[in-house]
């Protein structure tokens, strides 16, 4: 490893580090291991939730747009959203860079990407890793890794235990493909003949590349916002798998369903050109992406409207996409009408 540029990737990026100092954390780099006071960040008894992910094939779109500062943020989304809908508040940060030949330029893009990121959700960039691996990475390739630790006071978890039959189902809308389904995008691209410069054809004022690295959406504060005023009863992180397997991860009673209602979220237009142009099966785009919806968020009936004004006041575009009812025979946690 080029220890020379190891060391001056870590001086880039100790004042984007610095910067996302929080109670109980200073943020600081340079020693072996970070810290991280959970009493003086206001916590008297919680439950530590920890959460890891990467970015996938999306990567591989910056890498061909030479972006990098946008992925940093998925990095942080990725995990932190995790987070949140079991009721946690995201207190730390550290990521893993992995490249074939270290760039100093573009470990600092990723690495700012990273502290916008933990400065949206509230956490600190208490530290990380690089690796030069020039015998497993092409020289301009590079993986990156985030971990995540927040905390959630105790008998405060977000299971979903405790929805029931008639809880009404918000859903906050996307930025466009967050971080998933990149593979199959990327070979529809590759069918088309498109590369990450052209117009996109569903939005000539935009390159294929800009919608395409379009980072995911951070959901902690609105989300805590919403989970503190109450009326909250389970939230599902929209990623692989989409509405279908996430929603279901959150549906404790075997006795429930939640049944969507597509015409009631509008979608990007990229996922209506990727089903076009890939000729993806509508089944097949809810399974792979989250087509519109990024987190799924079940409420008591009567905090429905509340709920909705304060998540729009965080920012957040919001949609009632649907309802928990009885779970029909065919045994189906989710069903999304005119699919199942």
């Amino acid at each position: 490893m080029d220890i020379d540029a190891g060391n001056a990737l870590v001086e880039a990026i100790k004042p984007l580090a610095a910067a996302t100092a929080r109670a109980g954390a200073d943020a600081s780099l340079g020693g072996f291991g970070g810290l991280f006071d959970l009493a003086a960040a206001g916590f008297t008894d919680p439950i530590l939730v920890a959460a890891t992910d990467g970015i996938g094939t999306k990567l591989k779109i910056a890498v061909e747009a030479e972006r990098f500062d946008t992925v940093g943020i998925d990095l942080v989304a990725m995990c932190v959203n995790d987070l949140v809908v079991q009721g946690a508040e995201p207190l730390f940060f550290l990521d893993y860079l992995s490249m074939g030949t270290l760039s100093v330029e573009t470990g600092s893009a990723l690495v700012s990407g990273v502290a916008r990121g933990c400065s949206e959700s509230g956490c600190a960039l208490i530290g990380g890793e690089t690796a030069e691996m020039p015998g497993l990475y092409q020289h301009g390739d590079f993986d990156a890794a985030g971990f995540a630790v927040g905390a959630v006071e105790r008998g405060r978890v977000l299971d979903g235990g405790a929805i029931s039959e008639d809880d009404m189902i918000l859903g906050l809308g996307s930025a466009g493909l967050h971080s998933n389904g990149f593979s199959l995008a990327r070979r529809v691209l590759a069918l088309e003949g498109l590369g990450v410069t052209d117009p996109a054809p569903f939005d000539p004022q935009k390159t294929l590349g800009e919608i395409l690295l379009e980072p995911t959406r951070i959901y902690v504060k609105s989300c805590l916002g919403a989970i503190r005023a109450g009326g909250v009863h389970g939230m599902a992180h929209i990623t692989g798998g989409g509405l279908y397997d996430n929603v279901a991860r959150i549906l404790r009673d075997p006795a429930l369903c939640a049944r969507l209602e597509p015409s009631s979220w509008k979608c990007h237009a990229v996922f209506d050109w990727l089903a076009q142009a890939g000729g993806i099966r509508e089944e097949e785009m809810h399974r792979v992406f989250n087509c519109g919806i990024g987190m799924a968020i079940v409420v008591a009936p009567d905090r429905a409207e509340p709920l909705s004004r304060l998540l729009a006041e965080h920012g957040q575009t919001v949609f009632r996409i649907g309802r928990i009812t009885a779970r029909a025979d065919d045994g189906r946690a989710v069903q999304i009408a005119g699919l199942s």
